[in-house]
């Protein structure tokens, strides 16, 4: 008998140039994925709150729910104000199972003309899609996103590095985004980008095809500030933080009041708010609340 072949890793579209850098590589979500360059992780974690650090994070799921009644339909899922949501603003969201356990916590954005865009863990990311497809498909379109690659420059030096070659992105405010073209000096890529980041730094995550991920990359390690960051830093910068990993700080298990992230949950949608209730496990939440306050 022959023995079991493991599955494949993925590569994300810029894993020529981690390896090229010099990254050691590692098992991720499924994909082969940069841990640390040979600056090492303390290097990296001290260059990104002080400078700007660029992370490869496109193992994670990017995906659209187009319609009209797309905002009203994807509230549904999670226990956070969608409708509300502002033009052009972005939130973080909690999607829960019946019971009210979190399936995956998540960004999303409000792009206008009746679209959502949403950001997922890598690791989650094909049981979410097929989850939000499942409730909401027949209210909106899901549109996975397969062939966006995304990119996440961080740190209090990372708007002066981006600036230079996106002007404009400096106007913007924490957890708002838009539609920019960068300007590499050999060529514009077009981009869409939100001022957020997972490391408690300022900064931006960058949604780009994957076919300019690597030119784009490129561009922002040629600015003086920038330099290229692995996994071993983010999840050093995050814990720091004090922000969760999904996983490991919480999962399934976990419902949203345990896990302290009542104020992920917008007034409108808890006890005595407009729009109370309506997500799964509401009523345990209630209950959940009770028990632990808040």
């Amino acid at each position: 008998m022959s023995a079991p072949t493991e599955t494949p890793l993925s590569t994300t579209p810029i894993n020529a140039l981690h390896i090229e850098l010099g990254a050691r590589m590692v098992p991720f979500a499924g994909y082969s994925m940069p841990v640390q360059y040979p600056a090492g992780l303390m290097a990296e974690h001290h260059h990104t709150r002080k400078a700007a650090g660029l992370f490869d994070v496109s193992h994670m799921g990017q995906l659209r729910l187009v319609g009209p009644d797309a905002p009203a339909a994807f509230e549904t899922l999670i226990p956070v104000d969608v409708i509300d949501l502002p033009v052009g603003k972005q939130r973080y969201g909690l999607l829960l199972n019946d019971d009210g356990g979190i399936i995956d916590d998540l960004m999303f954005f409000n792009k206008g003309n009746n679209e959502i865009f949403v950001i997922v863990n890598g690791a989650c990311k094909v049981g979410d899609i097929a989850h939000i497809q499942y409730r909401i498909g027949h209210r909106c379109e899901v549109i996975p996103m397969p062939e966006m690659a995304l990119l996440a420059l961080q740190g209090p030096q990372a708007v002066t590095a981006l600036s230079r070659l996106a002007p404009g992105v400096e106007k913007l405010v924490f957890m708002t985004g838009g539609n920019f073209t960068v300007n590499t000096g050999t060529q514009e890529i077009d981009v869409f980008l939100t001022r957020s980041g997972y490391t408690g730094e300022d900064g931006f995550e960058i949604s780009v095809h994957k076919d300019q991920a690597e030119a784009l990359a490129r561009a922002l390690l040629a600015q003086p500030e920038v330099k290229p960051i692995g996994l071993g830093a983010r999840n050093s910068l995050r814990l720091e933080a004090g922000l969760c990993l999904y996983g490991n700080d919480i999962d399934e298990t976990t419902h949203p009041v345990e896990a302290n992230l009542l104020w992920a949950m917008q007034k409108v949608r808890r006890a005595g708010g407009a729009r109370e209730g309506g997500f799964p496990g509401a009523t345990k939440y209630a209950a959940a609340r009770s028990i632990h306050g808040g």
